[in-house]
């Protein structure tokens, strides 16, 4: 096994609370179920062959048009289209910086890794989520999927990470970090150590025991 010289870390779920509970609060403060949202965005993927998350997150849309085209597909659900106002504001009010999992990474850096954050998003949202975490502080690189147009778990864009970290650094010699099992089961198809996050308990001695 090639010694791993680089951490490469998802955002939403991994470095903040989990992503669950920031959908339970716009839930809560619209009255608009996950299961509504999701039967929504299939309703429109069937419609335009393709799915309008995934679009949004490879900047091939706007979250103006995503949240027009989602209040649209919402009226049969709802009997009345809503008013898809506030949705990032309420999102990330929800949404809060997991420490021990910040403070890992600083750690991880500092011992002298290769530290990349590869995270799938949304261009608009940018902003809101760099204000969270020290972003720069800890991570040399970041790949955003909505300004690269490509997505976890496309291979693609875990070979253009490993390929922006440099130095010859190689897919075996990468740590993955993720909440979803898909991503993980990409990244090591690929060859990279991967650990699955599920919480803090069980992921931190995973990744200490994957770097020993």
């Amino acid at each position: 096994m090639s010694p791993i010289k680089a951490v490469i870390s998802d955002f939403g779920g991994v470095l903040t609370t989990p992503l669950m509970d920031s959908f339970a609060a716009f839930q809560d403060h619209t009255g608009i179920s996950g299961g509504a949202l999701a039967r929504a965005m299939q309703s429109i993927a069937e419609r335009d062959g393709a799915h309008p998350l995934f679009e949004l997150e490879m900047g091939r849309t706007t979250e103006a048009d995503y949240l027009e085209k989602m209040a649209d597909a919402l009226v049969p659900e709802l009997g009345h289209r809503p008013q898809m106002v506030g949705f990032k504001e309420i999102f990330f009010e929800a949404l809060d910086p997991n420490e021990p999992m910040i403070a890992l990474m600083r750690e991880l850096g500092a011992g002298g890794r290769r530290m990349a954050l590869l995270t799938n998003n949304i261009r608009e949202w940018e902003p809101l989520w760099r204000a969270k975490l020290p972003v720069d502080e800890i991570f040399e690189l970041v790949v955003d999927s909505a300004f690269v147009g490509m997505r976890k778990p496309d291979p693609a864009i875990y070979e253009l990470t490993v390929e922006r970290l440099g130095d010859g650094i190689a897919a075996a010699e990468c740590l993955f970090v993720d909440d979803v099992a898909v991503n993980i089961e990409a990244a090591r198809e690929l060859g990279m150590t991967a650990v699955h996050f599920r919480d803090n308990d069980q992921a931190i001695p995973e990744i200490r025991r994957a770097l020993s």
